[in-house]
Formats: C-alpha cells, sequence, structure tokens
C-alpha cells in the first residue's frame, strides 16, 4: 500500500497539473483556431495537427529523450507534464472550437441589437452556451487522461502502473496489477460522478 500511495501521489500530480495547463491553453489554440487573422489561424492548424497526429508516447519520449540531442535536457516530470500539456491542449483546442462554433449565430445579432459588446457577448453569451455543449466530450477527455497518466512508465515516472509491475515482478503475482486496476477504476468513477454532476447543473441551458 505505501508503493500504490506513492505511484497514486505522481498520477494526481500528472493529472491535476495537465488539467490547469491544458485547459487554458485549449481555451487560446480555439481563439487561435476561429481567429480571422490567417497567420494566428495557420500556426494553430498546424500545431493541432502535429499534436492530434502523432502518438502522445512518441511526444513524451520525443521531449525527454529527443530534446537532449539538440542541447536540450529536461527532468521526467516535467518532460511529462509538457508533452501532456501539449496533447490534450490541442484536444481541447478542438472541443473548444467545435462548442463556439455551435452556438447559433442568431445569439450574435440578438446580443448586438440589445447594444451588448463583443466582449460581454462572447463571455455572457456564447461562452455560457458553449460551455453547456463541450462538457460531455470534455469529460471524456478527462476520463481518457486519467488512464494515459500509465504512459509516464516509458520514462520511469514512479507512477500507478510502473508500481504494480515492479511489485508484480518482485512477488511473481498479478494480485498488484489487479489492485492497480482497481484504484484505476475508483478514480475514473469519483470523476465520473463529478462531472456528471456538473452536466446536470448545466441542463438550464437546454
Amino acid at each position: 500500500m505505501p508503493q500504490v500511495i506513492v505511484g497514486l501521489k505522481s498520477t494526481l500530480e500528472i493529472f491535476t497539473l495537465t488539467l490547469a495547463l491544458s485547459i487554458p491553453l485549449g481555451f487560446i489554440v480555439a481563439l487561435g483556431r476561429l481567429s480571422k487573422i490567417k497567420i494566428i489561424n495557420k500556426i494553430t492548424s498546424f500545431y493541432v495537427l502535429i499534436m492530434r497526429g502523432t502518438p502522445l508516447l512518441l511526444q513524451i519520449v520525443f521531449i525527454f529523450l529527443g530534446l537532449p540531442n539538440l542541447n536540450i535536457v529536461i527532468d521526467r516530470f516535467p518532460a511529462a507534464i509538457i508533452a501532456f500539456t501539449l496533447n490534450y491542449g490541442a484536444y481541447f483546442g478542438e472541443i473548444f472550437r467545435a462548442g463556439i462554433s455551435s452556438v447559433d449565430v442568431g445569439q450574435n445579432e440578438a446580443a448586438q441589437v440589445l447594444g451588448l459588446s463583443k466582449t460581454d457577448t462572447f463571455f455572457r453569451i456564447i461562452l455560457p452556451q458553449a460551455f453547456k455543449t463541450v462538457l460531455p466530450p470534455v469529460a471524456n477527455e478527462i476520463v481518457t487522461l486519467v488512464k494515459d497518466t500509465a504512459l509516464v512508465y516509458v520514462i520511469g515516472l514512479d507512477e500507478l502502473l510502473r508500481v504494480g509491475k515492479i511489485a508484480c515482478n518482485r512477488d511473481s503475482s498479478l494480485l498488484p496489477l489487479l489492485i492497480i486496476g482497481l484504484v484505476y477504476l475508483i478514480l475514473i468513477g469519483i470523476f465520473t460522478k463529478l462531472l456528471d454532476k456538473l452536466e446536470k447543473k448545466y441542463q438550464y441551458y437546454s
């Protein structure tokens, strides 16, 4: 159990930091993808293409093992956070872009008639409706993130899977892996329940 707690702590740190950094990044990416300034639109589109078009595992390995060849050395934990943030920022960006685009154009027109500024229209009219729309796909990404944290095993971080694998080899038993699987199920169950409550809270926009 002490080893499981150590692995769980590392997993939750990666999860929390990635979520805290990738959601704001995703919002910026979404605005860039919706921008009418071509250079900003092209740069963010290319970024999304690279991040979504290559495996997260490859991105982790490239940042930790590939960048030192360019004299850029990053420790294990920061390398994992950078890779996860860049990857999930792209996915969240596309989710937010789709959510913002899905809001009826009539909402903008109505806000203009009421004399609202573009900023007020976006933050008080468009964004709350988009937020409700993007909640289900964002919830799916959050659940996926919990499981994807196991990928940092490849660079030697003591997250849950690595702790379980070491215990499994040491004890010649599958029990440690079953315990780790149960911990993942509990984590996902907790986050799923919290996200379900959040979705119900925003049902009044329906």
